[in-house]
């Protein structure tokens, strides 16, 4: 299968280099010249839970690629319509775009571009690390979920918006030749949200304490923001009428730090780096999703604003 993975950042690196290792023909569509050139020179190499290195091949042009199978958008959140954009020369008729960002509203926006026939929703609970541009440390293991994004229209209208499942089973397919464990599930939005919420009670609190995910279990304090923080976000999700994949979310988001201990959030890669944070669409969304259900979110305002207060300071901070 062709494939272009839109953003080589740590996930898409991980993604990029994994499938090229399965025997894909696989571009990674970057922004950053001087790091498309670095990945067309060096490849990939991947560390930890993976050992291997992978020969890629990288550009910043769009058209250089030409029209690919499937495009999986790994870039952040606050990139996905300018990214979409520049990804057009990539999509043909039969192209699919897969997402596995994180946070909500990156699969409203791609189906508004490109039309929600072509987008699937994902979430994949594979952690990534970036050692440097052409180096990723495979930090953590876990499901792959993919799925249909679509609001049901009129019975005469399926064929407008309708995936077969045989597409998806073909995606799905070529995730796992890779080595991501996946699954397709028939209600994609329960799983964005439940990822949601995972990530509302680990990533802003991992990167303002600077600890790695089982750190914030280590202690009393983050264990009790997070889970505060959990509840919120949960509160909203079920005014929401989302039906949660886990029955337990304290239980779950505890397991996840314990099971990912070494990882470090991507929030707390961005605050290391001194790069922009998602916080506006994890955190920050259960903050504007609970306003406008007149739902107190208070612990997830105040993880937000501090989010913000430490992106705006990064060069004043001692």
């Amino acid at each position: 299968m062709k494939i272009t993975v839109v953003g080589p950042g740590a996930l898409g690196c991980l993604v990029g280099a994994s499938l090229v290792k399965a025997g894909e023909e696989v571009w990674l569509l970057d922004k950053v010249p001087e790091r498309a050139k670095k990945l067309n020179n060096n490849g990939i190499k991947v560390e930890g839970l993976s050992e291997f290195h992978a020969k890629v091949k990288a550009t910043c042009e769009a058209k250089e690629i030409g029209v690919s199978e499937l495009a999986v958008i790994c870039v952040k959140s606050y990139d996905t319509e300018e990214a979409i954009k520049e990804t057009r020369p990539v999509i043909g008729e039969n192209t699919l775009l897969l997402t596995l960002q994180n946070g909500l509203g990156n699969e409203e926006t791609i189906a508004e571009i490109i039309g929600q026939e072509k987008v699937i929703g994902g979430v994949t609970a594979h952690g990534a690390t970036s050692l440097s541009d052409c180096a990723v440390r495979h930090a953590g293991k876990g499901e792959t979920i993919i799925g249909r994004w679509y609001t049901p229209p009129a019975r005469k209208d399926l064929k407008k918006w309708y995936i077969p499942r045989r597409r998806l089973e073909e995606v799905s397919a070529v995730l796992k030749k890779a080595g991501f464990e996946t699954k397709i599930s028939d209600n994609i939005k329960d799983v964005i949200w439940s990822k949601l919420i995972i990530n509302a009670g680990i990533n802003a609190l991992s990167a303002i304490t600077r600890l790695k995910n089982g750190g914030l279990i280590e202690y009393e304090w983050t264990r009790n923001i997070m889970r505060q923080a959990v509840l919120e976000a949960v509160k909203v999700a079920k005014r929401r009428r989302i039906d949660l994949i886990y029955s337990d979310p304290i239980k779950k988001v505890e397991s996840i730090c314990l099971q990912s201990a070494n990882n470090m959030s991507s929030m707390l890669q961005d605050f290391i780096s001194k790069d922009r944070t998602e916080i506006d669409y994890i955190n920050g969304a259960i903050v504007s999703e609970g306003k406008g259900l007149d739902i107190a979110t208070p612990v997830n305002s105040v993880l937000t604003d501090l989010v913000k207060a430490v992106e705006a300071s990064y060069k004043k901070q001692v």
